[in-house]
């Protein structure tokens, strides 16, 4: 009697066990379906809100910086003029969120923002974190040096010793990083605080994308670029940034930015920005 006993009692409780693991189960299953819809779904969330909502840092000529236009103060900038063609495309709105560079990527992942336009470039350590599009823009880098100082550098040898400033998680940084010592390096988050501290003597020269680099000496006296001095990185250049797994938004994104290629809208808009800066 008793063994009978015990054996239901066992066979009861291999039930609920299977029972519950089954439960488990179902419930990792449908997290999963769930996680993998929401990835998979980044383009129709946007569409239902009617807003892309994008992350840029408004300090960088001519990808994307501050004017005042029409009496208000507006973000414009080439990266601007393609997230518009991007919204239109994706028949949405526009909505702009200006922060620090080395945020950008962490709103990403928080939600906070759809898409990164900031002249990104997508490197390896990037993409772990991103999923990047295309490459929509290739640019060299350039040394920024008080004027009379740029004519005497003609390789990277010839900058040892100098204080180079950058902008803080940026391309640029790393290259400095891979060339010069940690102690003569100086990150600030916004490129026209490096281009001040240049003039203040704080650093003696700051290394930018050449388009951002060029429109920074237009804009002020006493400085110059290093024009014997062109650093090109094979994988660099230019691409919008998703969160990780937004397939299908990552393919609308490159139908964007090839027709925009395929009409040369994207160096026009370079063209056109030009004549906004001061």
């Amino acid at each position: 009697m008793k063994v009978g006993i015990v054996k239901k009692l066992v066979a009861i409780a291999a039930a609920s066990v299977i029972a519950i693991g089954m439960v488990g189960c179902g419930n990792s299953t449908k997290g999963n379906k769930e996680n993998t819809s929401s990835n998979a779904s980044a383009l129709q969330a946007i569409k239902s809100k009617g807003k892309l909502v994008i992350g840029t840092s408004a300090d960088y000529p001519p990808y994307e910086f501050h004017k005042e236009i029409d009496g208000k103060d507006q973000i414009v900038g080439f990266d601007i003029e393609i997230a518009k063609e991007m919204a239109k495309d994706l028949g949405v709105e526009l909505e702009i969120k200006d922060m620090a560079f080395d945020g950008l990527l962490v709103a990403l992942q928080s939600d906070k923002i759809d898409m990164v336009f900031a002249g990104m470039t997508p490197t390896d350590e990037r993409k772990q974190n991103a999923d990047f599009s295309d490459i929509y823009y290739n640019a060299t880098h350039r040394f920024v040096l008080r004027s009379g100082d740029e004519a005497g550098i003609t390789k990277m040898e010839d900058l040892k010793g100098k204080k180079i400033g950058v902008q803080k998680g940026s391309i640029q940084e790393g290259i400095a990083k891979d060339n010069f010592d940690a102690a003569n390096i100086k990150s600030l988050d916004k490129v026209t605080d490096l281009i001040l501290d240049l003039k203040n003597n704080k650093v003696d020269a700051v290394l930018a994308e050449q388009p951002v680099a060029k429109i920074n000496v237009e804009k002020n006296e006493g400085i110059a670029i290093a024009d014997k001095l062109e650093i090109t990185d094979p994988n660099g250049g230019s691409a919008v940034a998703m969160k990780k797994g937004s397939a299908d938004l990552l393919e609308q994104v490159n139908k964007t930015i090839k027709r925009l290629k395929d009409e040369d809208k994207i160096n026009q808009f370079v063209v056109d920005v030009n004549k906004l800066v001061d």
